[in-house]
């Protein structure tokens, strides 16, 4: 099973969660996220290449956006909401119900 890196929930900085959350089709991963699901890369992926969308789902991880679990040799993306909230307090949930609102999602978010 892969392992993968998350930050330590103290260790998430903001500029980080805003660059990964800059790009319109990371944002879309995390509106689509924000139900509190969790989504395999393909379920989030539509008509993006697997290589890009691999890319965008590590940005998201490294900034401690996601949480990625492994199960078998499927991967699970959920998004760490709790940890997001308790670093800054209605940040996470203003941007995704601003860009939910836009029409943001992952498979069409080409903005």
């Amino acid at each position: 099973m892969r392992r993968y890196f998350h930050p330590d929930p103290e260790d998430i900085c903001l500029p980080e969660v805003l660059f990964a959350l800059s790009d319109a089709t990371r944002l879309g991963i995390a509106v689509d996220l924000s139900d509190g699901g969790e989504r395999t890369a393909g379920e989030l992926g539509g008509d993006i290449a697997k290589s890009t969308m691999t890319h965008h789902l590590k940005i998201l991880r490294e900034a401690g956006v996601l949480r990625v679990r492994s199960e078998g040799t499927r991967c699970y993306n959920s998004l760490r909401l709790a940890d997001l909230e308790s670093r800054f307090p209605g940040l996470v949930d203003q941007l995704l119900s601003s860009a939910a609102r836009c029409g943001y999602t992952s498979a069409d978010a080409r903005r």
